[in-house]
């Protein structure tokens, strides 16, 4: 079904609340095979929701809404949505006895503008219970359109979505639709749709799309046919046809970031790892540390910002940093050699170098970054010359490009 997203609220408009509830509608109704034509956000203002609704069963018969469903005078959209059917509102005597065992149970104050909760379009009309909150959510439908409309909190639209909505929107299923997502890195964007072009071109069922994010690029594989099987099939019949031509980029077939992959595959082959960073200030380790049983393979991260830092504990020579000072591929090599020598670790990898946001020099640019790895009884630098995007964004660049190397070197 053609499907619209509406979620209500001033406070989103003012940038107050992030909207967390389409991106999960979104997610969900995508993969319940509904169409998602529209996303709209409207402030607390019956008028401007009345011409919304408008203007979205133009192309749409299903609209899902969030927020307006509380006590107070500006959660309007119950009215305005019963209006929009040509339906009244009336007291649900079974849903007020609800909503006052709620107030008991919970210790709320009862206040009389709580009553409105518990009123619902006279007729097409059925009524979704909020077990963690007071507000239902209810459905009309009605000359063969459907709206849906939910409470604004997302914890209380998550679980009435999954546990109420979900199967309702399951049996009107019309189509299955069967999506796979493909990470790569050392490949962009322009560079992948060019490889790519033979099976973009005219293509129809499965669909292909590119998108680039910092520093790499996801790969979306889409088919929409009359069984889930046979959505499936066709999606990886392409996604072999894409492996063919650009596997060597891909180090996910289940939109699994670098790090998860790469912690992944150091836990299965109990390969332990080490590391030293000086420009990224130990981004690196806390990106470790967040994958769940690295310990088992993670022995120590150190941060050697100063020479001091990495002459004492890497061992780097003073005449090394002298000669080349710290941002050089030649520091960068002893920083991880020296690593090794007092870690033990299978591998371990060092960075040096500029994130910014000024240039120290023509020569030694912001974006300028040397990562040093050991793996195997074998040293090898890898350069880093970017375009710089401020501090920050050199970082994460910088960590990114440090859990390729790993991933390259272990694969």
């Amino acid at each position: 079904m053609k499907t619209a997203i509406l979620t209500v609220g001033t406070e989103i408009l003012f940038g107050q609340v992030v909207n967390t509830n389409a991106a999960y509608l979104s997610k969900n109704l995508q993969d319940l095979g509904h169409d998602v034509m529209y996303h709209y956000t409207v402030g607390d203002n019956p008028g401007r929701l009345r011409d919304l609704l408008e203007i979205v069963y133009r192309d749409c018969d299903l609209v899902l809404t969030t927020g307006g469903l509380g006590p107070t005078e500006d959660d309007l959209t119950k009215e305005v949505i019963s209006g929009f059917f040509g339906e009244k509102l009336v007291e649900y005597p079974d849903q007020l006895e609800i909503l006052k065992n709620h107030f008991r149970s919970s210790r709320y104050t009862w206040t009389d503008n709580n009553r409105k909760q518990a009123w619902f379009p006279e007729h097409n009309c059925t009524v979704l219970p909020n077990f963690h909150g007071s507000a239902p959510g209810f459905m009309i439908e009605k000359d063969g359109r459907i709206i849906i409309s939910m409470p604004g909190p997302p914890r209380e639209m998550t679980e009435m979505f999954e546990l109420q909505v979900r199967p309702i929107l399951e049996s009107k299923r019309e189509h299955y639709i069967c999506y796979k997502i493909l990470r790569t890195i050392g490949l962009g964007e322009s560079r992948m749709e060019t490889v790519l072009l033979p099976l973009i071109d005219g293509q129809t069922d499965p669909t292909i799309a590119t998108y680039a994010k910092e520093g790499e690029c996801s790969l979306r594989i889409t088919s929409e046919r009359d069984t889930l099987e046979e959505a499936e099939a066709a999606t990886n019949e392409m996604i072999g046809k894409v492996r063919d031509l650009i596997g060597e980029y891909i180090y996910s077939y289940d939109d699994e970031d670098l790090a998860t992959v790469v912690g992944r595959k150091l836990l299965e082959d109990h390969i332990t790892i080490s590391c030293a960073e000086s420009c990224t200030g130990g981004g690196f380790a806390k990106a470790l540390t967040d994958i769940p049983g690295i310990s088992a393979v993670f022995d120590r991260g150190i941060v050697t910002y100063s020479y001091k830092a990495k002459e004492e504990e890497l061992g780097v020579s003073p005449d090394t940093l002298e000669k080349y000072t710290a941002e050089s591929p030649e520091v960068a090599k002893e920083m991880a050699e020296g690593l090794s020598k007092i870690s033990g670790s299978d591998l371990n990898i060092a960075v040096t170098g500029v994130a910014g946001p000024d240039d120290m020099s023509p020569e030694k640019p912001a974006g300028l970054a040397y990562i040093g790895l050991t793996y195997k009884g074998e040293t090898r630098v890898t350069e880093i010359r970017i375009k710089s995007r401020g501090r920050n964004w050199n970082r994460e660049y910088f960590i990114l490009r440090m859990f390729n190397e790993v991933y390259q070197a272990v694969k």
